[in-house]
């Protein structure tokens, strides 16, 4: 679920008719010099944050004057709520409140179906209310072939005590509060406090929404960067990720940034998983060790190698870890010399300079391992590879002693076949931008031809001693080339390093 904030909440309440309070979103002070008409009337100062209790956190705050504005809005701008920055803040006209409702959509999973729930008692607390006040809640499983009615609105409404006028201004809100987390696909659609004021109208003076993941791209206007789940705005390394997955389906990858501001030598692991529960046991055996998890990530579904080359590019950009640790499933099904292929090319292309230790259990985990073993005299950190049969507990003892008796690597070990000179002959796009080519001169005196052979796809051919495409070079772009990485990781190895891969990873080049 990807949350949304207030005043994004609001903008879509007032799309269908919801009111809201008369109100302006600022990200700088200087824009509270143009709000001079404002200034007759008390205003509320909200800070823009995913978290409760904003009161609380000295995140809303209230004034009659300019002056007043300033000053409140001036000391949430830039501030820090856990890993959370204030970037913008909410200046709202002040409510004159009699009273406090609450209305809110969630997605039940037990019953499969849009729950709608509404309290006669609103405010911060809802859980806290329903405790102590149980009959002022209220809730109704509703058919999402039917939708919410407003009759159905009205009989919610009126199992909490609320009669009359309000009972009908009550329903129609709740009805127009479903329509719109139908139309943006919300997972949650909470309104709290819905405000009835001393005038007599409502208003939805609070409102949390959060949009379903695979539901974000139909929104381009929310300007969501990630469709993901955070409590804090997504980081630099958070976005670029995203980047990777959200273009290419073959497999998972997820990554989320545990800790940004730490030092060499303070235990902090690039930590990458496979599968979830193998992940979650993974992270238990490295963080029983003494480390830290600098980022987790998740590269699952049977993944190409070019994903998990990226993913270990990226983990492998936080440059103050200590060591790089892949450990997941007990028994994974994808195929593990993907990862491995993957992760040679990343552990070559940008030299490892951290001790790394790599369980790769599961499907043809043995060739997983040559191929990693393979690739050591040319890395420059140590580096140490798994299967099924080692637990992620002693392979976390593994690198906790790698760590303990590395030190400090800078430079690349020296190779008999330096792919830099590299000169393309030949050369096609692959579907995630990148780009396969050959230098025919390395290619010629190659004897073994096994960018062919190994060549998982099978869309090459030789012609006239040299690889070509036994397809179109539209075909390969569309994805019938899976960037199995053979081109360049076992031309390298087994053939004459002709071949090479280039895959950008857009955002970290200029990191």
């Amino acid at each position: 679920m990807v949350k949304l904030y207030e005043y994004q909440g609001k903008e879509i309440l007032k799309k269908f008719d919801i009111p809201v309070p008369n109100g302006k979103v600022i990200s700088n002070v200087s824009e509270i010099k143009e709000m001079d008409e404002w200034f007759d009337q008390d205003v509320v100062i909200k800070g823009q944050a995913w978290v409760t209790g904003r009161a609380g956190l000295g995140l809303i705050r209230f004034a009659s004057t300019k002056a007043e504005t300033l000053s409140a809005a001036s000391e949430m701008l830039g501030k820090n709520i856990g890993q959370h920055m204030i970037e913008h803040v909410l200046v709202e006209e002040k409510l004159q409140i009699e009273r406090e409702f609450y209305a809110g959509l969630i997605i039940d999973d037990v019953s499969q179906s849009p729950v709608m729930i509404f309290s006669s008692r609103g405010g911060s607390g809802i859980e806290q209310i329903s405790q102590q006040y149980p009959e002022a809640i209220a809730k109704t499983v509703i058919n999402v072939q039917i939708g919410l009615r407003e009759y159905q609105a009205r009989d919610l409404i009126r199992k909490t005590g609320i009669r009359g006028k309000l009972q009908t201004q009550l329903a129609g809100l709740m009805v127009k509060l479903y329509q719109a987390a139908g139309r943006y696909h919300a997972r949650v659609a909470e309104i709290n406090p819905i405000v009835l004021t001393t005038s007599g109208q409502l208003f939805a003076a609070d409102c949390r929404l959060t949009v379903d993941d695979n539901a974000v791209y139909l929104f381009p206007e929310l300007g969501i960067e990630v469709a993901r789940e955070f409590d804090r705005p997504p980081t630099k390394l958070e976005k670029i990720a995203w980047n990777v997955e959200k273009n290419d389906y073959r497999g998972t990858f997820f990554f989320i940034q545990m800790e940004q501001d730490f030092e060499k030598g303070d235990g902090y692991i690039g930590f990458h998983g496979a599968g979830g529960g193998g992940s979650m046991m993974s992270m238990d055996a490295v963080m029983k060790q003494g480390f830290h998890l600098a980022n987790f990530v998740d590269t699952s579904g049977n993944p190409p190698a070019s994903k998990l080359y990226r993913a270990a590019r990226i983990i492998l950009s936080q440059s103050n870890i200590d060591g790089y640790f892949l450990c997941g499933a007990g028994v994974a099904s994808q195929e593990q010399f993907h990862s491995a292929r993957g992760l040679v090319k990343a552990f070559m292309e940008k030299p490892l300079t951290v001790p790394a230790v790599i369980r790769l259990g599961g499907n043809a985990e043995e060739l997983a391992i040559h191929i990693m073993e393979r690739a050591r005299p040319f890395i420059p950190a140590p580096l140490e590879s798994y299967g099924k049969n080692e637990t992620p507990d002693f392979c976390a003892i593994r690198l906790k002693t790698l760590i303990n008796n590395s030190v400090a690597i800078t430079d690349r070990r020296p190779s008999k076949k330096e792919i830099t000179d590299h000169h393309s002959s030949y050369k096609f796009d692959t579907v995630t931008g990148g780009t396969v080519s050959y230098d025919y001169q390395k290619c010629r005196q190659c004897t073994t031809k096994v960018c062919v052979s190994a060549c998982v796809s099978k869309i090459l051919k030789l012609e006239n001693d040299v690889p070509v495409l036994n397809i179109t070079p539209e075909e390969a772009k569309k994805g019938k080339c899976s960037e199995c990485l053979v081109c360049e990781v076992e031309c390298f190895f087994e053939g004459n390093a002709g071949g090479k891969i280039t895959l950008p990873v857009p955002g970290l080049e200029a990191k």
